[in-house]
């Protein structure tokens, strides 16, 4: 339904305005010469526009880059600022732990991780925790330790799943064949020798998978995120939970994303039973941590394992998780900034983002959809709504992602730039809510040929 001419036109426009109008952006992507890729991690090269928006300032739901233009900010750095940017609890544990105690890598346990450790117990079921500072980490790490625990070499994770850099993880299904993620780089070995794979809702590809006797632990989001928002249908969680006790395999559930569920995730949301939970991003405040719980059960079978190295060089752990700073921003977010009374706030505002963007795909007839989970809303460029991470890779769309993604920056708004993912936190406002239907409607009435562009 969607004119190319008329798109490929409209994104001509505004890759232009956007040039235009970020002169000192242009100019320093232009003279980061040293930097592999231009710029300081390489996804940071997702960008529709041609070069990246360079960061002057952040404050709550707002960015300002520096060329001066100030944007409402609904990526949110793709949860790792779902409490806000800079939120003034966390500022003010960061600055009384890095300033007024010091001692942010002392390589010296404090209090307050003995309080964080409870709080996502409370959230979260699970009571044993351990620190890391990338949800990356704390997947490899609980990997490892499900691995000795069972003796098994394999783990089974969703087709386009998203774990961070996790080799084991960048492993997906084409037909029936297993196979490595396209663009997969350095792959230490053929990922089918480490992994097996199941479509997301699929239970029999799941027990098929199971059924080989070798697979440690199902790693898996609750809902699948990075790929776009794809939620379990009913009775698929409960299922995946009887089927890896039957086939005496660990659950991990990766909760780095679907955190925006609630203050327990999706985990705390839906009544889950996971033997291990893993999280990122969020819990640090915007200062750099992760954690990995394990159930009662689990930490104990791993305590009576003889020969286990957990102290020195046996590969689970490093040198700055669960420093002090990490740890202090941690608790001054959980404690403070994503409560109970937030996380509701934000979901509501979820709700109407939702809603509003429905609005507007109803108005043009397009079919698309829009997916909710808590404070995390998704469009897609496909109805229904894709049911599995294959199908939600097929209904991508480049170009339209790219048009909707510059024309929305050239007005003020940024959506996170992998998907067209909105967050909301605690600072985000009705107003900015209103502000995105407003723009959008704009956008898609200039594509359709509904709206004049002035």
């Amino acid at each position: 339904m969607i004119n190319r001419d008329r798109l490929d036109a409209l994104l001509r426009r505004e890759r232009a305005a956007f040039a235009e109008r970020n002169p000192r952006s242009a100019a320093e992507y232009a003279q980061a010469g040293h930097l592999f890729g231009r710029v300081p991690m390489t996804w940071m090269n997702k960008k529709a526009a041609g070069f990246p928006l360079y960061l002057a300032a952040a404050r709550g739901a707002r960015v300002t880059d520096v060329d001066g233009h100030e944007y409402t900010d609904f990526c949110l750095g793709d949860t790792a600022a779902m409490a806000g940017h800079s939120p003034e609890p966390v500022v003010a544990a960061v600055r009384e732990r890095f300033d007024a105690l010091g001692g942010a890598c002392a390589m010296l346990p404090t209090p307050d991780a003995a309080w964080v450790g409870a709080e996502l117990t409370r959230r979260f079921g699970v009571t044993r925790w351990s620190f890391a500072l990338t949800a990356t980490d704390a997947n490899r790490w609980a990997i490892r330790l499900l691995r000795a625990l069972t003796g098994r070499p394999k783990i089974l994770f969703n087709s386009y799943c998203y774990h961070g850099s996790v080799d084991e993880s960048l492993i997906v299904l084409q037909g029936q064949e297993a196979r490595s993620r396209e663009g997969n780089v350095g792959a230490p070995v053929d990922v089918t020798m480490t992994s097996r794979v199941a479509e997301f809702n699929d239970l029999e590809g799941l027990e098929r998978e199971l059924a080989h006797g070798d697979v440690a632990a199902v790693v898996m989001e609750p809902a699948l995120t990075n790929i776009g928002i794809v939620l379990p249908e009913p009775g698929y969680l409960a299922g995946v939970r009887e089927l890896t006790r039957r086939y005496g395999t660990y659950l991990l559930n990766d909760e780095t994303h679907t955190f925006s569920a609630g203050p327990g995730g999706a985990t705390g949301a839906w009544g889950l039973e996971p033997d291990v939970v893993t999280i990122g991003k969020a819990i640090g405040g915007g200062i750099p941590a992760a954690a990995y719980g394990l159930s009662e059960q689990v930490a104990a079978a791993i305590d009576d394992i003889e020969g286990l190295d957990l102290v020195d060089m046996g590969g689970v752990g490093g040198t700055l998780a669960g420093n002090a700073l990490s740890i202090a921003a941690t608790r001054a977010t959980l404690e403070h900034v994503l409560t109970t009374d937030n996380f509701r706030q934000m979901s509501e505002l979820s709700e109407k983002f939702a809603l509003g963007v429905q609005r507007v795909i109803d108005e043009h007839e397009l079919p698309w959809s829009v997916t909710r989970l808590g404070a995390r809303v998704e469009y897609r460029f496909a109805n229904p709504a894709p049911r599995t991470g294959t199908e939600s890779n097929a209904a991508a769309d480049a170009d339209l992602e790219d048009y909707l993604h510059v024309y929305l920056a050239n007005r003020g708004i940024l959506l996170t730039p992998f998907h067209n993912m909105a967050l909301m936190c605690p600072a985000t406002t009705e107003a900015q809510v209103d502000q995105h239907e407003e723009v959008f409607a704009r956008a898609i009435g200039e594509l359709t040929g509904r709206a004049d562009p002035s």
